[in-house]
């Protein structure tokens, strides 16, 4: 219907229709990133709740991740075939439907199958808005539109995870699903007023569906495998099975796309050097940015005994900085080589992990405040650098296909970052506890000095004198867990510096001039 296109309805609303779109867009994405990154708080209660390790938990993020990333690859065929309103609502509903299932799941599968909804609404909105303001709004008012609409989006990771812990501290971790409901519900409103639909020109195009499967398995074997790496033994059947079939998964990939008429991924695109480098520094933003922002709440619940308020009070003032660093840092990238923003960026993201790689039972709040702060700056200065730097290498008729490509490296990165970082915790932590309870014996003064210690202040306590050897032999188990636990959080912050840093040598290629 003509009154349903851009053009109609902004005859229909007046000038001020191109900033309802705008609304319109941002509503559904801050419940979508809401929706991303206020579970982080409510892992730790999680886990309680359903007795699991992280190398299950950490599917609550890296699934959403991954589906994300998918769905992501279905907008565009979407669009053209049922509309950009229809896409937005179909998305919105599957992210409702998925809302409310986690929020009534009885059991931790149905609770992932409930998070993978919501990461594929999310994945078919997200590019939604970049369409939109392409669209309708002309050269000179796109940067002010992206400017409105970025604004909100930074600011969503800054207060989801503070109000993600007023409401499981409030009420339990279910009340994260529902949370954003109420942006759903107002973003849908509008959406049915405001978004353009198809258009009567527009065409559904062909679609590469044989090229999503085998991805979608590449993804979903890879991650699983090293999810359960730790735990099925690396060498074991099913694990070799995994890495087995990604492999080919992606070998197939490769080659379908090689030949496809209709290819998701161009693969011109990799025979610009330069822009290769850009994807894999975008793989490692993604993955450091994700997995320390996933580590950090869980750190300071488990080891320092944080509430989950306070744990996202933590990420407030490093998120809020974030958001007003986005806008000096574009314009730094616009004055110099982008190589010379990436290295500060990720020195200071590195030295940020480092700092971390320290923190122990003790750690004063404001101190890490400071060292997440550092962290947040450096990312800031590379995210826009990576962008200049990789597109800049690309003729213009692949400038569109290029952002895509290294949108998806983003969420690929963060996916692999939240997994690999999860089993390194877990199976770091079972390393350390077994070496620790190996030192426990007669011969160790340490050991016996806690054991007569703990077993006087039990009978202090008045616990009978059956229960006092016992009860002492608990509280030494469990003291040496939780300091095996710290350890592999230091472990895990110090992986994360190394990445950093291992990402400043494909960096350093990303200068001002195009490719020959």
């Amino acid at each position: 219907m003509a009154s349903t296109t851009a053009e109609g309805l902004g005859e229909r609303f007046g000038p001020n229709y191109r900033w309802f779109v705008i609304l319109t867009a941002m509503i559904g994405n801050i419940a979508l990133i809401f929706s991303s990154t206020i579970i982080n708080v409510a892992i730790p209660e999680i886990m309680g709740a359903y007795g699991i390790g992280q190398d299950k938990a950490q599917w609550l993020s890296a699934g959403f991740l991954v589906t994300m990333t998918v769905a992501m690859l279905l907008n565009s065929w979407c669009t053209g075939t049922i509309g950009r309103r229809n896409t937005y609502l179909l998305a919105m509903g599957v992210f409702v439907f998925g809302s409310v299932l986690g929020a009534s799941s009885p059991t931790f599968d149905m609770l992932i199958f409930a998070r993978l909804l919501q990461g594929a609404g999310a994945g078919l909105i997200q590019p939604l808005a970049l369409q939109v303001i392409y669209e309708i709004f002309p050269v000179e008012q796109r940067g002010r539109a992206m400017g409105i609409f970025g604004l909100g989006i930074v600011m969503a990771p800054a207060l989801g995870p503070t109000l993600g812990g007023i409401l499981v501290d409030t009420f339990d971790w279910r009340a994260v699903f529902y949370m954003v409901l109420p942006f759903c519900g107002v973003a849908t409103v509008m959406a049915l007023f405001f978004m353009p639909s198809r258009g009567s020109n527009a065409k559904p195009g062909a679609f590469d569906w044989t090229g999503l499967v085998l991805m979608s398995i590449f993804l979903g074997c890879l991650l699983t495998g090293f999810a359960d790496g730790s735990r099925e033994g690396w060498g074991s059947d099913i694990i070799l099975s995994y890495f087995g079939i990604a492999i080919a998964a992606l070998i197939a990939f490769v080659l379908c796309e090689a030949r496809s008429s209709h290819a998701m991924l161009n693969l011109r695109l990799f025979s610009y050097g330069r822009f290769v480098s850009s994807c894999i520094v975008s793989f490692v933003w993604g993955a450091g940015n994700w997995g320390v922002w996933y580590l950090v709440p869980l750190f300071v619940q488990i080891v320092q005994g944080y509430t989950a308020t306070r744990a996202g009070l933590l990420l407030m003032p490093a998120s809020l900085l974030l958001a007003a660093i986005f806008p000096f840092a574009g314009r730094v990238t616009d004055w110099v080589a982008p190589r010379t923003p990436i290295m500060i960026g990720m020195s200071m993201t590195a030295f940020s992990c480092y700092l971390m790689a320290s923190a122990d039972l003790n750690t004063p709040f404001w101190l890490f405040v400071w060292w997440l702060v550092i962290g947040r700056v450096g990312l800031g200065f590379v995210f826009p650098a990576i962008t200049a730097g990789g597109l800049r290498a690309l003729p213009a008729d692949l400038v569109g296909q290029g952002a895509g490509l290294m949108s998806y490296f983003r969420q690929l990165g963060a996916a692999f970052g939240v997994t690999l970082l999860a089993t390194t915790v877990e199976s770091r932590t079972a390393l350390y506890a077994e070496s620790f309870l190996s030192t426990q014996t007669a011969a160790n003064a340490a050991t016996t000095d806690f054991l007569r210690e703990m077993q006087a202040a039990l009978l202090q306590a008045g616990a009978p004198e059956a229960l006092q050897r016992p009860g002492a032999l608990h509280q030494l188990g469990q003291t040496l867990y939780e300091q095996a636990t710290m350890i592999a959080y230091r472990d895990a912050f110090l992986l994360v510096a190394v990445f950093f840093l291992a990402a400043m040598i494909p960096g350093w290629f990303l200068n001002r001039t195009k490719e020959g």
